[in-house]
């Protein structure tokens, strides 16, 4: 039995699979970053799903592809705790711009691959191996046009009166807004940055709106200007998109996009339904 996971900081996909590709089951997990969870956590979030628990003895091979593991320490630190639990698996454990790629580029095909999900990251795909020019910082540092980034926004225009009344209102009626839980989510809990992440939908469903437009347009110039203008050949080659925010403002995207005369390749909002053929094919 196969493990296909895809994870991102707020959640991830898991499917199963045998040898022929055929389904056994699919799952879901909370996210499984390592740059903001312990060895316990994860080891927790493993042990709340039944199909994963019940199946992990069963387990030949682990293809693990998730947001944090941009650097070998963390990949590393994640590969060693997924070796104690499914003790009978080959794993194999990749950023998350690896099942992107996997996902949207054609065997081959030369990209640029993004991802703008609760995180974000951009590499340059030439065929068969990711070639990265910025090495992340993380939620608090980097991370442009991501959700994170977008609730971070939210969160300062309404607590610095600068959100119009009428979004103003909606928002208190739709979250929790007392200082001291957000500031509790944000500095005592697990995951701050898919806490920040929830309010990108609320963004996304105002989009049109001058407040929340003029945030998305300036997070995707900054993404454009830093992740993607990295690589010399940006305007040769597709970029291609998989997450969430990409997804549900891919008209946005394309405008900015077509102003910088780069072309919009795939935009996936997941990508896993892509990586059960990638592993069949390649056995």
């Amino acid at each position: 039995m196969k493990l296909i996971v895809d994870s991102g900081s707020t959640k991830a996909d898991w499917i199963a699979i045998d040898e022929s590709g055929k389904v056994l089951f699919t799952t879901q997990t909370l996210g499984l970053n390592p740059e903001v969870l312990s060895k316990e956590e994860v080891v927790k979030r493993l042990n709340d799903k039944f199909d994963i628990s019940h199946n992990k003895q069963k387990a030949t091979h682990l293809y693990f592809y998730g947001a944090g593991c941009g650097t070998d320490r963390m990949k590393n630190f994640l590969a060693e705790v997924f070796k104690g639990y499914f003790v009978n698996a080959d794993v194999n454990v990749h950023e998350d711009t690896y099942a992107a790629a996997y996902a949207t580029a054609p065997k081959g095909q030369q990209a640029i691959i993004s991802i703008l999900g609760t995180g974000s990251n951009c590499s340059y795909f030439d065929g068969e191996e990711l070639h990265q020019k910025v090495q992340s910082l993380g939620y608090i540092a980097m991370d442009d046009c991501s959700g994170n980034r977008f609730g971070r926004h939210l969160l300062r225009g309404y607590f610095f009166n600068k959100m119009p009344e009428d979004l103003a209102k909606e928002f208190e009626r739709e979250f929790n807004v007392d200082a001291d839980f957000v500031k509790n989510k944000l500095y005592k809990e697990p995951n701050p940055n898919a806490y920040l992440a929830t309010f990108a939908k609320f963004l996304i469903r105002h989009k049109d709106s001058e407040f929340c437009r003029a945030y998305i347009f300036e997070e995707m110039e900054a993404f454009v200007d830093n992740y993607i203008k990295q690589f010399e050949n940006y305007k040769e080659v597709p970029v291609h998109f998989v997450g969430s925010i990409g997804f549900y403002l891919k008209d946005e995207l394309k405008e900015i996009l077509d102003k910088h005369g780069i072309v919009l390749g795939n935009v996936l909002r997941r990508p896993i339904d892509g990586l059960i053929e990638y592993h069949v094919l390649n056995k």
